[in-house]
């Protein structure tokens, strides 16, 4: 698979929505340099609540550019960086990804991918009905959770919109990816 980083976004403090730049820094271990989600341990507000030294398997959201034009089609204008991605591609398809599958971003940069983002209700205080949009059935009826992949860094680099996209899978048997 190769894809392309269509935007990278980060944001120094918690809020939803981050500010898109011309270029982040991920650090092996950490994430991404100045941007609220990153450390070794647990940034989430409600997963610091329940133990504030869990590890950290949200360093990093990527999310599909595809995504974005399918809620567009669903009236929804959501541009890169509006649900708090901190990389946006296009041409990967993040959710068929298997746990530990490896994200090559740019000349350096490699994420590990840990899961799924879970959707919350903040989609819906950003536009109203976001969040069922980023849901569906699949054709078994099972929750199809659709607003990216979250991952750890585990080689620095810097990334920045143009940059190559590609995966490295992991050896068999892969494991899907549930929510993180």
């Amino acid at each position: 698979m190769m894809g392309q980083v269509i935007a990278v976004a980060a944001a120094r403090e918690h809020r939803f929505s981050k500010q898109v730049c011309d270029t982040i820094r991920l650090v092996a271990g950490l994430g991404v340099v100045g941007d609220a989600h990153g450390g070794e341990t647990v940034k989430h507000r409600s997963r610091v609540a329940r133990d504030p030294t869990e590890p950290n398997l949200r360093q990093v959201h990527l999310l599909h550019a595809e995504l974005l034009d399918e809620l567009a089609g669903k009236g929804f204008a959501v541009r890169a960086g509006d649900i708090g991605e901190n990389v946006l591609v296009r041409g990967i398809a993040l959710l068929d990804l298997p746990e530990g599958a490896v994200v090559h971003l740019g000349e350096s940069a490699q994420v590990r991918v840990t899961g799924l983002r879970n959707p919350c209700s903040q989609l819906d205080d950003f536009a109203p009905g976001l969040m069922r949009a980023t849901l569906d059935r699949d054709a078994r009826g099972r929750l199809v959770r659709k607003a990216g992949v979250m991952a750890v860094v585990i080689a620095d680099g810097a990334v920045r919109g143009g940059d190559a996209v590609t995966i490295a899978l992991p050896p068999p048997p892969h494991r899907a990816l549930g929510p993180v």
